[in-house]
């Protein structure tokens, strides 16, 4: 099995090199390897994540307990993305039929405000809310799990937490990616006096593959968390040492914030598109709300397709992308903190009316493209390194979970004595309205700074169910890239009968309202199509590795297969 694990996962990181000029091709003509499993599975953003969840379940956890493995144990195995200093979400569903959606989204500071990253002419300097100690908003991992445990876990907190410790103390051995990904970052870690002793070889080399990567500080934190569980993380020596970090540093985080931080449970959203029923994350994840309105003005457009490779369809989806994320800009944001017009962005008449300026044959222009028009609104008062994974227990309980530092390493500043890096979270606020953050996102009122605010986010976790029951667990990493991805995946299974690798492999186009561009994966197009597109107004741009997707799909006969998507190297476990 172990042989058989290691050659999937070489095939999986060579498919998406080897498609070229798709377009031109059946999409049946390609035919990729997928794992299988019978009872339980796991995909995740790391081989030794997701035999830890397995192995989880296999002991008699459910998918709960899996899922909470599996995410201390990306805190270890992944650090640019895997966390104990950032946040997320978790949908759930049950095996009696019942969803769930867990929010442990990281909140601004009690000290935020919202000209904190102005300049004295009342610019933004966007580098202040992506590097270094400022940019941190409240952890909510820790948290989030804990609740997660508390109300539907089934084996011991202990037991959960033990397999992360023993990797933290024990070590691994880096992959080729995991080295790289650790140099590039060299010349921030060195800023940080945390960063550099934990992150950095002392004697001033680069990691290679097959380094082993120890952590003692952090086993020790995540024993912490083991023996006290949320007050492991957000009381005693542990909050001491963030608490001293943000001294050290200038950061906001004390620990006020840190008492006053709580995951919160909230109604799923709940989607309709043919049989199946689609449930995702409300706000302040904007994934689900986006995701509904490509949903339903896909369906209100009465167009189908024979093949995903139709430029036809590329330009549908490009315009309803567009659509939506200028929706996105004006309209979303914390609802905790003000009136988000969730329903009214998914009703019918509002879809049609934002169909009605759509053109069939033409690009519309993002400068000439706004948000859609909802009378008396007013609000009051993601180098993508986000990760997911997916889980499927033997009971029928699926579990969605995505969560992220923000950018790769996140802020690049790691707590010192406590082994772990905090987020950037902060510039997923809107700094300043109409500003670009990170992603190229602009945002409105309804995203800017505010104390103990949640800032909005494009992780998706989603769940597809027909007949109440799991049939596609996906999410993804890619900053607003996650949406688009998510949905498209989803999609190539439902329309298109592919099977779990085939929906990954399958190159994938991106369009946020702003900038004014439609991305398409390199070498995968083919030219002339390109200049078709091009032709119709489209700034045609060739970009790499369009998100990563963790996702397991459910076959008619019961099959589970479970796929890493092939523009990393994630891995799959189960049995």
């Amino acid at each position: 099995m172990r042989i058989k694990r290691h050659f999937l996962l070489a095939l999986r990181l060579c498919t998406i090199f080897l498609i070229v000029d798709f377009f031109d091709v059946p999409v049946h003509a390609q035919s990729y390897w997928v794992d299988t499993y019978t009872n339980a599975a796991v995909s995740s953003a790391d081989p030794i994540a997701s035999s830890v969840g397995a192995d989880i379940m296999a002991q008699g956890g459910n998918a709960v307990d899996a899922a909470i493995a599996v995410h201390f144990a990306l805190a270890v195995t992944t650090p640019r993305a895997g966390n104990l200093g950032g946040g997320g979400f978790m949908v759930i569903h049950h095996q009696d039929g019942r969803s769930s959606a867990l929010d442990f989204r990281e909140k601004a500071p009690l000290d935020a405000y919202r000209e904190m990253y102005l300049d004295e002419n009342g610019e933004a300097t966007s580098q202040k809310s992506q590097l270094g100690h400022l940019a941190s908003g409240v952890p909510g991992s820790v948290d989030g799990m804990v609740k997660a445990h508390s109300s539907y876990g089934r084996l011991s907190w202990s037991t959960l937490l033990q397999p992360a410790i023993d990797l933290a103390r024990n070590g691994y051995p880096l992959r080729a990616s995991q080295a790289q990904s650790l140099n590039a970052a060299r010349d921030e870690f060195s800023m940080f006096e945390g960063s550099s002793s934990y992150f950095l070889n002392d004697d001033g080399s680069l990691w290679k593959a097959g380094d082993e990567f120890r952590q003692e500080d952090l086993a020790r934190t995540l024993e912490r968390i083991q023996q006290r569980g949320r007050a492991g993380f957000y009381e005693g020596e542990t909050a001491e040492a963030i608490v001293r970090e943000m001294e050290r540093g200038g950061g906001f985080i004390r620990q006020e914030d840190l008492d006053a931080y709580e995951a919160t449970w909230r109604t799923p959203i709940s989607l309709t598109y043919k049989d199946v029923e689609w449930i995702t994350m409300p706000m302040p994840s904007s994934g689900g709300t986006v995701m509904g309105q490509l949903l339903g003005m896909l369906e209100l457009s009465e167009r189908s397709f024979d093949s995903p490779q139709d430029i036809e369809r590329i330009h549908l989806f490009a315009q309803l992308m567009s659509r939506a994320f200028a929706d996105r800009a004006l309209y979303m944001g914390d609802a905790d903190f003000g009136d988000v017009p969730v329903s009214r962005l998914l009703e019918a008449s509002y879809l049609e009316e934002r169909l009605s300026t759509l053109s069939f044959d033409q690009h519309s222009p993002s400068e000439e493209l706004s948000h859609g028009e909802i009378d008396g609104w007013t609000y009051g008062v993601e180098s993508p390194e986000t990760t997911h994974f997916s889980v499927l227990d033997q009971e029928g309980n699926a579990v969605a979970v995505t969560t992220t530092l923000n950018g790769s390493f996140g802020s690049k500043v790691a707590v010192s004595g406590a082994g772990f890096l905090l987020n950037n979270e902060m510039d997923d606020f809107s700094i300043k309205p109409g500003t670009p953050n990170m992603f190229g996102l602009v945002g409105s009122e309804a995203n800017a700074i505010a104390p103990e605010k949640r800032m909005l986010s494009s992780m998706s976790p989603t769940i597809v169910t027909r007949n109440g029951k799991p049939i596609i667990i996906a999410g993804a990493a890619g900053g607003p890239r996650i949406i688009t991805a998510t949905w498209l995946a989803i999609l190539n299974i439902l329309d298109y009968d592919m099977n779990a690798q085939e929906a990954l492999t399958f190159p994938r186009f991106h369009h946020q309202w702003l900038p004014d561009r439609l991305l398409v994966e390199k070498n995968v197009l083919d030219p002339g199509l390109i200049e078709r597109l091009r032709s119709m107004g489209y700034d045609v741009v060739e970009s790499s590795g369009l998100a990563r997707i963790h996702l397991l799909h459910v076959t008619p006969d019961g099959v589970i297969e479970a796929s890493a998507d092939p523009r990393g190297d994630g891995g799959t476990a189960g049995y």
